[in-house]
């Protein structure tokens, strides 16, 4: 029979991302793929890299809208940086492919003012087959400059989301919030408004502030962590979250591993969480 490997797969997982909309099952080239994501082998040999990718990737493709996926790649001892604020790179090469074939499977890529400042991403799809989703930029105050790539290249368009106090940069395509009374986006609210803008499967890329606080509004609903075989010792943290005080209030989010390079993925599916309290 003949064998899938992982570049056939991703292709099954794209052309997934499109069928997978029914609730019935979806048959594709031997493989049994529910609405859901899960999948079944047929006739034809998968082999452990498709497998892994079908595992961590037909989820996010099959997993409906609206739907949040998030990336962090981190340390062993969970730093995404350094303090200077250096990350490049943290994990290694398999894991910005992975990423890439994440933005190719959603609507939106979402970073903070952070992350733009200080890493200028392009936030496109370069490392997988696919299409480049819509850029966010989430800058409540203002901050962002307006000489990033994302606001000033020929790529996929750019919205920048500001609270609706903030005077809007010139020639970027603008995208208002109300703030809570802390002063913050609510996720909620940004969420609400990308999907006004037909924007319902969202990947929030970084950075770790980020990421924490859509957890923290339980809006994200699979969290992929890579972990690279590193100790950073000091720097910027991957996930701060509100303190508990014992361990019996720890969320245990529905788990799978899978190598990716030398670092590990950790895919854990934060619909599907328990406490041992």
């Amino acid at each position: 029979m003949p064998l899938i490997d992982a570049d056939y797969a991703w292709q099954i997982i794209r052309d997934a991302a499109r069928t997978c909309a029914d609730e019935t099952s979806a048959p594709a080239d031997g493989l049994n793929i529910r609405a859901d994501g899960a999948w079944q082998a047929g006739p034809n040999q998968v082999s452990e890299a498709a497998a892994a990718l079908f595992d961590t990737l037909l989820p996010v493709a099959c997993g409906g809208a609206p739907y949040v996926v998030a990336q962090l790649g981190q340390s062993l001892d969970g730093r995404i940086a350094t303090a200077s604020g250096h990350s490049h790179y943290v994990t290694g090469e398999a894991s910005r492919v992975h990423l890439h074939r994440l933005r190719a499977l959603v609507d939106a890529v979402i970073v903070g003012v952070g992350t733009l400042e200080a890493d200028d991403p392009q936030l496109t799809v370069r490392h997988a087959p696919g299409t480049s989703p819509v850029r966010v930029v989430l800058d409540p105050n203002g901050r962002a400059s307006a000489g990033r790539r994302v606001f000033i290249d020929d790529g996929p368009p750019t919205w920048h989301v500001i609270a609706d106090d903030v005077p809007a940069l010139p020639g970027v395509t603008t995208l208002r919030v109300a703030r809570e009374a802390d002063g913050r986006l609510a996720p909620a609210a940004i969420l609400a408004t990308l999907a006004a803008h037909d924007a319902h499967r969202v990947l929030v890329e970084g950075g770790g502030q980020t990421i924490s606080g859509f957890i923290a509004a339980g809006h994200i609903d699979r969290l992929h962590t890579v972990v690279a075989p590193m100790l950073i010792g000091s720097g910027r943290p991957g996930l701060s979250l509100p303190e508990i005080q014992t361990l019996a209030e720890a969320r245990r989010p529905a788990c799978r591993d899978h190598a990716m390079g030398a670092d590990r993925l950790y895919d854990l599916d934060l619909r599907r969480t328990t406490t041992t309290g």
